[in-house]
């Protein structure tokens, strides 16, 4: 039996009509928990006289004792779905009820499979409403004084759905300040229908968040080498990803050729070079 605890919701803020960021707090305090992992949100669906309950990653660090950070997309077609309507119409002071924070895929890699410390560059790829992890990894490495180079790629289709383009911008302009000795970070985002009248304004990278990695045919250098400086090989670099089941393949189908393998195929040394989390 999964143990569940009330929690309220103290905070939500509407980015657009089906995307919005929600804070709850759990009754009691919050739980001990690792940056990168997930857990069940279950709301009462009166028309079922029962509790419908769907996983979210957890945007928040474990280093955050305040409250739990959600970023939920309203899904409405086929049909509404149950749980995401519901907590479109929560207001500050409902209650609902958390599974306890659980999942691996996405935890940290800190040291390698010889014991030694991980120093490699990460990478975190998030399309969509997948980006939440990595907003718990940014704020992660950030507060405990990581001198990882951190680079974090977001895709979406609109520019008003990436949702944390103000954290992440922020996050680099204070690399630049303090320098990257100190806090190593970069961000880019990539919107894949450049040509909607809404992204008119839109003057980043267009196409897929996967396309990131595809080399260029003259130089052979994929768009996030030529941002770092240098090929990205699984000795200096381990990838992240969460999204959709594409975008997880896009990226392996790209990194593959030049040795990387995911956590569930390591290689003979227990070393690999992709974690992943899909949610569709």
């Amino acid at each position: 039996m999964v143990s569940e605890t009330k929690a309220k919701v103290i905070y939500r803020e509407l980015l657009k009509e089906d995307l919005v960021i929600i804070r709850l707090l759990p009754e009691g305090g919050m739980p001990e928990y690792q940056t990168g992992q997930f857990l069940t949100i279950g709301v009462p669906i009166p028309a079922e006289k029962k509790i419908v309950r769907r996983a979210y990653s957890i945007a928040s660090h474990a280093e955050n004792r305040d409250y739990f950070e959600f970023v939920i997309r309203w899904v409405r077609k086929p049909l509404p779905g149950r749980v995401t309507t519901e907590l479109f119409y929560a207001s500050v002071g409902d209650e609902v009820w958390l599974g306890d924070p659980s999942g691996t895929a996405l935890q940290i890699s800190d040291t390698l499979p010889n014991g030694q410390e991980d120093k490699r560059r990460v990478i975190c790829v998030g399309g969509g409403t997948g980006i939440a992890p990595f907003v718990a990894f940014a704020k992660h490495f950030h507060d405990v004084n990581d001198k990882r180079e951190v680079v974090v790629l977001h895709g979406a289709s609109y520019v008003d759905e990436l949702s944390y383009k103000r954290l992440f911008t922020d996050l680099e302009l204070e690399s630049e300040r303090r320098g990257r000795d100190k806090w190593n970070f970069r961000y880019r985002a990539a919107i894949s229908r450049p040509k909607e009248f809404f992204n008119r304004s839109w003057n980043g990278h267009v196409g897929r968040v996967e396309s990131f990695f595809a080399p260029d045919k003259k130089t052979g250098m994929s768009p996030v080498e030529e941002m770092v400086g240098e090929k990205i090989t699984p000795e200096n670099t381990i990838i992240y990803i969460c999204g959709y089941q594409g975008t997880i393949d896009g990226v392996i189908d790209s990194l593959g050729p030049q040795g990387f393998v995911t956590e569930h195929e390591k290689k003979p040394d227990g070393s690999f070079g992709i974690k992943f989390e899909s949610y569709g």
